[in-house]
């Protein structure tokens, strides 16, 4: 599902398919069935892509690279280094493509990421905020889902009885509705309902549930630092907002559709 979402991802932001097809390494054949599909028709990748031939000569490259960061740029291992030095010092019997794919990863992975506090037109933050609700005579804790767009500060809101998957993709859906349009990015939490795992690497394994509507409507995902709520400050005052201003006094409301048609 994650190279599911890159190959489209890629391709809506201007790539060619034949061009897709030759940078990860795939038919066009499957490029254009990525492209008709939002998700795989009855397919999941179960385990990551595995390299037999390099495993075991990772931890070599890794420490030859490692070193590489205290001499001159133009003092490092190219892939092609790597190549010759691991066949000629440690017998190794694998291609030099796996190589370079290796270190191209390893170098993207490495790259610090900024997120802008400048809020450019068509981007979002998404988050869910708590309060309690009375909601057909029963008192209750409310899970409110709110996306804010930063550069209009236009935003939306909507309540749940609990913050399970479902509830951030149908937020979702009814926030696209409410804008009449769907954002290029959204901001996240690493949230359980959304981020399955953080690998040792710091890449992201998305929900299944999460990565599918991700493909189906090609929005690029961005996440939050752990402990860095200026990362998506918008939103983050967006859920104050909302409970300061539309949960006190506490909502009494008949049903759950009542009080969402109220918040919209």
């Amino acid at each position: 599902m994650e190279l599911y979402l890159k190959v489209r991802v890629a391709c809506d932001g201007g790539m060619s398919q034949r061009e897709a097809a030759r940078h990860f390494g795939i038919s066009r054949d499957t490029v254009r069935k990525m492209m008709a599909y939002s998700v795989p028709p009855g397919y999941r990748r179960q385990a990551p892509v595995r390299r037999p031939k390099l495993d075991a000569f990772i931890a070599v490259i890794d420490r030859w690279l490692d070193a590489d960061r205290a001499v001159p740029r133009k003092q490092r291992h190219t892939a092609k280094r790597v190549f010759d030095r691991l066949r000629d010092e440690h017998g190794f019997a694998g291609g030099y493509t796996i190589i370079k794919d290796y270190m191209r990863e390893r170098d993207r992975r490495g790259q610090e990421m900024f997120v802008p506090l400048a809020h450019p037109a068509g981007h979002a933050q998404a988050d869910f905020g708590e309060a309690v609700v009375v909601i057909g005579g029963v008192e209750q804790k409310a899970h409110f889902f709110v996306l804010d767009l930063p550069h209009s500060d236009a935003c939306y809101v909507r309540a749940y009885p609990a913050a399970v998957a479902e509830a951030w993709v149908d937020g979702h859906i009814h926030a696209f509705a409410f804008f009449g349009a769907v954002p290029q990015s959204i901001v996240y939490d690493n949230d359980r309902c959304l981020v399955a795992k953080i690998l040792p690497d710091g890449t992201r394994k998305r929900a299944t549930l999460f990565s599918g509507f991700l493909s189906h409507y090609l929005i690029r995902d961005r996440y939050g630092r752990p402990g860095k709520g200026n990362d998506k400050g918008s939103v983050e005052g967006l859920v104050g907002y909302v409970r300061r201003n539309f949960m006190v006094p506490i909502p009494h409301f008949a049903s759950w559709d009542e009080f969402n048609l109220w918040l919209e």
